[in-house]
């Protein structure tokens, strides 16, 4: 197995490369990881702003970390990611504030999960979410409520990006997701939006306005077409 493919997730359940790898592979494993905590402890003295729970995963020594001098980063325990080197890219600058809720999972197998936050921007990811092969960038506020699951390719804005002419300036405006929410791959959502807690947005869709809660959205741009249940026990495991 390549050493690329070690995620620490899979490990302390058991089914990782330590549970099955011989024991000269095992203390390889463990020798890699050790280092990699060294790292993290070497960035966290260098970045008073930075905070990272020893209980989150050593892969995100290999990371791609762009800090401006008074950016706050909290990650918290539980989290974790493979170790891909640079496919997680954590770019916070001067003044913005990004905090990991506990046990979420940047998953970034299929494509590389980039978080942005500008100057002054607030970027929070609730417990237990799922960003697999997103992007997310903030210039004002974005908040994800716990459980959120984002599919590849999906990107989140809360800002135009750029002023729209010489007379119309840059607009931005916070993005709010509930609990328990899915967002399928390739969906794009805009600034401004509210999406209610157990709601589902089909894959490419174009959200462009609120969702309420409990809603099946889909389309260009997105509309309700369906009810969900409660989602509060749902899993993204397939069972057999």
């Amino acid at each position: 197995m390549a050493l690329s493919e070690i995620n620490e997730n899979e490990t302390s359940q058991g089914r990782g490369p330590e549970a099955i790898a011989p024991l000269y592979l095992r203390f390889f494993f463990r020798l890699v990881q050790a280092w990699d905590r060294a790292r993290l402890a070497r960035r966290v003295r260098a970045y008073p702003g930075l905070q990272i729970d020893p209980e989150a995963s050593s892969n995100l020594a290999v990371a791609r970390w762009e800090l401006g001098k008074n950016a706050r980063v909290t990650i918290e325990a539980g989290v974790v990611v493979e170790r891909v080197s640079k496919a997680l890219r954590i770019h916070v600058e001067d003044g913005g504030e990004l905090r990991i809720g506990r046990d979420t999972w940047l998953r970034t197998e299929v494509e590389p999960v980039h978080l942005v936050v500008y100057p002054n921007g607030r970027l929070t990811i609730g417990r237990e979410g799922w960003l697999n092969g997103c992007l997310v960038s903030c210039k004002k506020e974005v908040t994800t409520g716990a459980r959120t699951w984002m599919g590849p390719g999906t990107h989140v804005y809360d800002s135009d990006q750029h002023d729209f002419d010489d007379q119309t300036p840059e607009q931005s405006a916070p993005v709010q997701m509930g609990d328990h929410i899915w967002v399928g791959a390739r969906v794009m959502v805009l600034k401004g939006v509210s999406i209610g807690s157990h709601s589902i947005i089909g894959a490419h869709s174009l959200v462009t306005r609120d969702v309420s809660p409990h809603s099946v959205a889909y389309g260009i741009p997105a509309e309700k077409r369906g009810e969900v249940g409660d989602r509060t026990q749902a899993s993204a495991v397939v069972k057999e």
